[in-house]
């Protein structure tokens, strides 16, 4: 546990599980700073192949970030990730190409090297900015970026269910295929880590997801 006065909240999950609206909706209503890490692989995607960056050759990547620089903004109460100065649009880091790219480039070890201390640097963000805690959302955060998190929650769907909210989403790309790569890839593979509060979000609705979230956090700080 951390100070009393401080939370950190992973939520961990494959895609079109709920990981996104969960964490922003917990977010909002327990004042924490909301960082999603898939974002950031999708921001780093877009970057690297704006840089020339062919995913199926790897080799390429090193050096290709070496030229990228990262920061955060902060709006509202969400940490975005900018590289060399600037936040991309929604539109670019969901584009056809960065859904096609996006597994491959995240699954090789440089990358996620890359953004290790930065996505763990977000809690210091946090602090310094006076938020009460920090939700983070991705595949590895309860299992490498914050192993030791207070609280630790793993979302899952069945599969009709999430085929629905991938195309609700307006995204077409393979959710069995994206579960494949990122549960098999060698640095910090999808895993559901041992400690995490398992949440099947197929018959919930957002608001009764994030209860069952919120209950089990002020249950535990008594």
């Amino acid at each position: 546990m951390h100070d009393a006065a401080f939370i950190i909240v992973a939520i961990d999950g494959g895609a079109a599980t709920g990981k996104s609206s969960t964490a922003r909706a917990l977010s909002q209503r327990l004042g924490l700073m909301h960082v999603n890490t898939g974002a950031h692989y999708r921001t780093l995607t877009h970057a690297l192949l704006e840089a020339g960056a062919d995913p199926n050759c790897p080799e390429q990547i090193p050096a290709l970030l070496q030229s990228l620089a990262v920061e955060t903004r902060l709006i509202d109460s969400s940490a975005q990730l900018a590289v060399n100065g600037s936040v991309p649009e929604e539109s670019a880091i969901r584009s056809p190409q960065v859904n096609a790219a996006v597994s491959l480039i995240a699954a090789q070890p440089e990358v996620r090297d890359f953004l290790f201390q930065y996505q763990r640097n977000q809690a210091q963000l946090a602090r310094e900015k006076k938020f009460p805690g920090l939700v983070m959302e991705g595949r590895d955060i309860g299992s490498v970026i914050f192993p030791d998190a207070d609280f630790c929650f793993f979302l899952h769907a069945d599969a009709k269910t999430r085929a629905a909210r991938r195309a609700k989403e307006g995204l077409t790309d393979s959710i069995s295929q994206r579960d494949e790569i990122d549960s098999t890839r060698k640095t910090a593979p999808l895993t559901c880590p041992e400690h995490a509060v398992k949440i099947d979000t197929g018959p919930h609705s957002l608001e009764a997801v994030v209860e069952l979230i919120c209950e089990h956090i002020h249950s535990s700080n008594g």
